[in-house]
């Protein structure tokens, strides 16, 4: 078992549920999206709200952060821009005819998916709709982006003449059980990518390896090369619903409704290990520094040692399910349906698992020189042995 530990700080500003969680890129601002239809902007220098975005009809489903502006999405159809300095709304996209689940910026866009079964592109700066992508038969939950520059050799970039004008691709996860992959440029899609038997819930994109990984209500996960549409492998062994997904280091990390985390080996589809202790379903999970950051359905996050899987800390005083964590400057930051987000000290842990990990490299790196010191003994031998024979 692990210790308990108690919040450094507790910021109980939101009226509401807390249903999502952004840190920026220069990692100086964190956004918070609420049931209470309001954002809020927090320093990770002092903890303080510095930040409180209004506008939106309805709650607020999921919220990103760069270093300048934010954006939010909400059940009133609506994406909104944010001034992170002033306040100020600075852009609404109007379109979607439904709750938008999920937005993802990337370069100039900005991507929505949506219950009235499509995804948008928009252009950041203008509140212009550049594309729809339709064909889902049902929502639109999770969203991934790459280029084709990213996994197309120069043969195959020229067999897509038409979609030259741009190379994005954007994939789509749904509750139709697909995955679709979309040329941003035309709208048209690339691939359909079948074998789900339930409901796309979250998606893990390996551009540089041209894989994707795809988690799902039919308890598996599932990898596909996004090039060719072929389905590589299945992930079997849970008991539930893969509700979230982590990839370190060809280390894949699975959270699911059966109440554990599993990590899997991806280059052979092996389970190496399992994190166990959640009382109920593993709602979302970050690896940091060699230690696996979970958070439940039973209000706990939990810290496990990576490659042990022993409980190393509980988390303890949420109310209700978290649902979002993010880490920075060895501080772990946890945001709750309960309407507050806790901020926890976690640098005993980061320091112990640093020794711990320096002790195993120092062991691994001597029985290393030891097999060395065999090998090279062995081979004098041998010489020695063919030397005596005359050989």
């Amino acid at each position: 078992m692990g210790n308990s530990g108690s919040a450094v700080k507790v910021c109980t500003d939101h009226q509401g549920g807390i249903n999502w969680l952004s840190l920026s890129p220069d990692g100086q601002r964190l956004l918070t999206g609420s049931e209470d239809g309001t954002a809020r902007l927090w320093s990770t220098a002092d903890s303080q709200c510095h930040g409180h975005f209004q506008g939106h009809e309805s709650y607020i489903t999921f919220c990103h952060l760069e270093n300048e502006a934010a954006f939010t999405c909400s059940a009133d159809h609506t994406i909104r821009k944010w001034d992170v300095v002033t306040g100020q709304c600075l852009a609404i996209y109007r379109g979607h005819t439904s709750i938008v689940n999920r937005i993802l910026v990337a370069k100039d866009y900005l991507f929505s998916g949506s219950y009235d079964r499509t995804a948008r592109c928009w252009s950041v700066d203008k509140e212009k709709q550049i594309q729809e992508f339709r064909g889902h038969r049902n929502c639109v939950l999770t969203l991934a982006h790459y280029s084709s520059r990213d996994v197309l050799e120069e043969e195959e970039e020229e067999e897509e003449k038409e979609e030259k004008v741009s190379r994005d691709l954007l994939v789509t996860g749904s509750t139709d059980c697909t995955v679709k992959v979309w040329w941003v440029s035309s709208g048209r899609c690339y691939q359909t990518l079948l074998g789900h038997t339930g409901a796309v819930l979250c998606l893990i994109l390996d551009a540089p390896n041209r894989e994707l990984f795809s988690g799902s209500t039919d308890y598996t996960i599932r990898t596909w090369n996004i090039v060719t549409g072929e389905q590589l492998k299945v992930f079997k062994e849970h008991q539930g619903s893969v509700i979230c997904l982590e990839l370190v280091n060809r280390h894949l990390y699975s959270g699911s409704a059966d109440r554990t985390v599993k990590c899997w080996f991806v280059d052979t589809g092996e389970r190496i290990q399992t994190y166990k202790a959640h009382k109920h379903s593993v709602s979302t999970l970050k690896y940091h520094a060699g230690i696996l950051f979970t958070g439940s359905g039973d209000a706990c996050a939990r810290a496990f040692n990576s490659r042990s899987g022993v409980l190393q800390k509980i988390f303890r005083g949420h109310k209700f399910i978290i649902n979002c964590i993010q880490i920075h400057n060895e501080l772990l930051y946890t945001a709750s349906h309960d309407g507050t987000l806790r901020i926890w000290d976690i640098r005993g842990i980061c320091k112990r698992n640093k020794r711990r990990l320096k002790k195993e490299r120092s062991v691994q790196g001597r029985s290393s020189q030891k097999g060395s010191l065999s090998r090279l003994f062995n081979n004098k031998v041998g010489c020695m042995v063919q030397q005596e024979n005359g050989e």
